[in-house]
C-alpha cells in the first residue's frame, strides 16, 4: 500500500471510530509505529485530523462546543441504556448514597434506579431531580445554585460549598471528552469545577460515557484518569484507547 493510500484509509477510520491509536494503526497496517505517526503528521498538516496523545482524532473533535441536553437526549439512546443498566452494579447496597451529575446519560441511570431499594440520592440537575422525585425507594437531595440552561444543571461557588459538606458512597459522572492524556474533560469552566467537587465528595468516583467521547479532549479536565475508578461505556469504545486507560488502572466495564 502506498503512503497516500494508507493515509487516506486512516483518514475514514479515525472518522468512522472517533479516536484511533497509533499502536492500532500500525498493527492493522503493517508497518512501524514510527511511520504512522509521520502519516498522522501529514495528515495533521492537511486539517484530515487532529493529533492527541497516543493518536488522532477528527480534525473538529478538539472543540469547546458545547451541544444542549435536549439534543444529547436524542443522540445514542441506546448505548446510554445500556450503559445505565450496567451502572446499576455499581450502585452501593441499601441505605446507601449516590451523587448524580447531570447529562443525558447519568439520567438514564436515574430512570433505571430500583425501586424496591432504599438509596440516598443527591444530584445537581433539574430533570434528573424531577425523575428521581418519582421513585419511593429514593430519598432526594437536591443541590442549589445558580442553574446554566444549556446543561439544565446548578454550577458555581454555592453548590460547590454544598458538596464540600457531603460524604456519599459514589459519584456518577457524565463527560464530554475521555483521552488517555487529557483526563476526562469539558468545555465549560464551572461545569468542571462543579464536577471536580463531586469527585472529591464521594468515596468511589465512576464516569459513564458513550464510545463517541472517548478519545475527545475538551477545554477544561475535571479529572485525570487516575482520579477516576469505574469507566462505564458501550461496546463500541475504541480498544487502543480502553487498553491505554486500563494500563493506568481504571476499571473499565463493558455496557
Amino acid at each position: 500500500m502506498y503512503a497516500e493510500e494508507r493515509q487516506h484509509a486512516i483518514t475514514t477510520l479515525v472518522a468512522e471510530r472517533g479516536r484511533v491509536s497509533v499502536a492500532a494503526l500500525a498493527e492493522q497496517f503493517g508497518v512501524t509505529t514510527e511511520t504512522v505517526r509521520r502519516d498522522l503528521d501529514v495528515l495533521e498538516r492537511g486539517g484530515q485530523v487532529r493529533r492527541v496523545h497516543g493518536g488522532a482524532v477528527p480534525a473538529g473533535a478538539l472543540t469547546p462546543v458545547e451541544t444542549g441536553l435536549s439534543e444529547r437526549h436524542g443522540t445514542r439512546s441506546e448505548q446510554k441504556r445500556k450503559i445505565a443498566v450496567a451502572a446499576l452494579d455499581l450502585l452501593p447496597g441499601t441505605d446507601g448514597s449516590v451523587l448524580l451529575d447531570g447529562g443525558s446519560t447519568t439520567a438514564a441511570l436515574a430512570d433505571v434506579l430500583p425501586t424496591d431499594r432504599r438509596l440516598y440520592v443527591a444530584t445537581n440537575s433539574v430533570p434528573i431531580a424531577a425523575r428521581v422525585s418519582a421513585n419511593p425507594g429514593a430519598t432526594l437531595h437536591v443541590l442549589g445554585g445558580r442553574v446554566r440552561g444549556i446543561t439544565q444543571t446548578a454550577v458555581g461557588d454555592s453548590t460547590i460549598r454544598a458538596l464540600d459538606d457531603l460524604r456519599l458512597d459514589v459519584v456518577f459522572l457524565g463527560a464530554n471528552g475521555v483521552s488517555p492524556g487529557h483526563g476526562f474533560s469539558t468545555p465549560d469552566e464551572t461545569e468542571a469545577a462543579t464536577k471536580r467537587a463531586m469527585a472529591r465528595a464521594a468515596h468511589r468516583v465512576v464516569v459513564l460515557a458513550d464510545s463517541s467521547k472517548l478519545g475527545r479532549e475538551h477545554l477544561v479536565r475535571f479529572a485525570a484518569v487516575e482520579d477516576v475508578d469505574v469507566l462505564v461505556t458501550d461496546a463500541g469504545a475504541d480498544p487502543g484507547v480502553l487498553g491505554e486507560l486500563e494500563s493506568r488502572e481504571i476499571e473499565v466495564v463493558i455496557a
